[in-house]
């Protein structure tokens, strides 16, 4: 069986244990959150998990491993393995390719499978992959089917809200519709998503407010002091290309201490999607359907689409070489923040 985090934790919370498990991709939080709850079923006890959990790494003979299912548990109730990064889910190219229809052949392998969808009732496997695992393998298959999957992709600003509805929901908390947009424009703005950080964002936010209710203004609050969320306001302002006020934002921004390099990249950033939603849109990709190829929360796309069309294709083209070689002279030293104004003005005033 293979699910998404939400489908797999509720599974989970029903007491539905697998004796086979498969924790894989690039999403960490989500793995480590699913095999937290995973051990937590399992044993009773730190103490308890301690002295029962048998952690390996790296290469993994089969016959060792089908050695170590089938032993019956001493002084504990139950065998749990826990393997980390083995050999047995990467992807094979070349070469290699060779040496798994070989591999497929194999009696080790084949027992192992075997062994894998008649699990002995003391034992348990859980198998942790950072990074994708690969599909075709048959040992993937095989815990698919006799197992649970659990498929932790990355976390984008365009699928954030299967994770937000679920945090909120764990926190009996809800949000009004002011808020949801602006969460949704901050996380626009993150280069990289950190769900730990946002995890713990939202838990200060619940001791903050006994109110059911989340308010935009309660959001600007908890991350007000983030770089990202302190820009946001200045993209927004280039977007409605109000050039006073985003230069009145700009130098705030700087005078307040953000390191010119962050304005730098998120304003390069910014343009970047301008640019690559203006020539969706003439592709006939329009409204909510820019989130997928922009990345981007579906609400923030389809604005960002209505404000991309209002920029003259020169003017961002422009924009985005002069932000080019901003980060080359301010790096050096060779120009100062005057660069960014001139950019900021060049885009606010559109003239191609």
């Amino acid at each position: 069986m293979k699910v998404k985090f939400g489908e797999f934790m509720a599974g989970l919370q029903k007491g539905e244990l697998k004796h086979v498990y498969l924790l894989a991709g690039e999403e960490h939080y989500y793995i480590d959150k699913a095999l937290e709850r995973i051990l937590t079923k399992l044993f009773s006890s730190p103490q308890e998990q301690a002295s029962g959990l048998q952690k390996m790494t790296g290469s993994v003979n089969l016959d060792d491993l089908a050695g170590l299912i089938e032993t019956a548990p001493f002084f504990v109730s139950k065998n749990v393995l826990l393997l980390q990064d083995t050999n047995l889910f990467k992807e094979k190219k070349g070469e290699e390719e060779k040496e798994s229809a070989r591999v497929g052949k194999n009696k080790a392998l084949e027992r192992f499978l075997a062994l894998l969808d008649n699990m002995p009732d003391y034992s348990y496997v859980i198998f942790v992959q950072n990074g994708k695992a690969d599909k075709r393998r048959k040992i993937y298959k095989a815990i698919e089917k006799a197992g649970a999957v659990l498929e932790a992709d990355a976390i984008r600003a365009w699928n954030i809200n299967d994770w937000l509805q679920g945090k909120l929901q764990s926190l009996n908390k809800d949000m009004d519709s002011e808020a949801m947009a602006y969460f949704s424009g901050v996380i626009s703005t993150m280069q990289t998503i950190s769900l730990e950080f946002l995890d713990r964002e939202f838990d200060k936010l619940a001791l903050f407010s006994q109110e059911r209710r989340i308010s935009r203004a309660l959001l600007e609050q908890v991350f007000a002091g983030l770089p990202e969320v302190s820009v946001f306001a200045l993209l927004d302002a280039i977007s409605e290309r109000k050039a006073k006020k985003s230069l009145q934002l700009l130098r705030r921004q700087l005078s307040d201490g953000t390191y010119f390099t962050i304005i730098l990249s998120l304003l390069t950033r910014h343009v970047r999607q301008l640019w690559q939603a203006q020539a969706l849109q003439k592709q006939g990709i329009r409204g909510k359907a820019l989130a997928k190829p922009l990345e981007l929360n579906p609400f923030i796309a389809e604005k960002l689409g209505r404000a991309a069309m209002q920029f003259p294709e020169a003017v961002l083209k422009r924009s985005m070489l002069e932000l080019i070689d901003a980060d080359y002279f301010l790096k050096t030293g060779q120009a100062g923040e005057e660069v960014l104004e001139h950019v900021v003005i060049d885009l606010c005033r559109g003239v191609a």
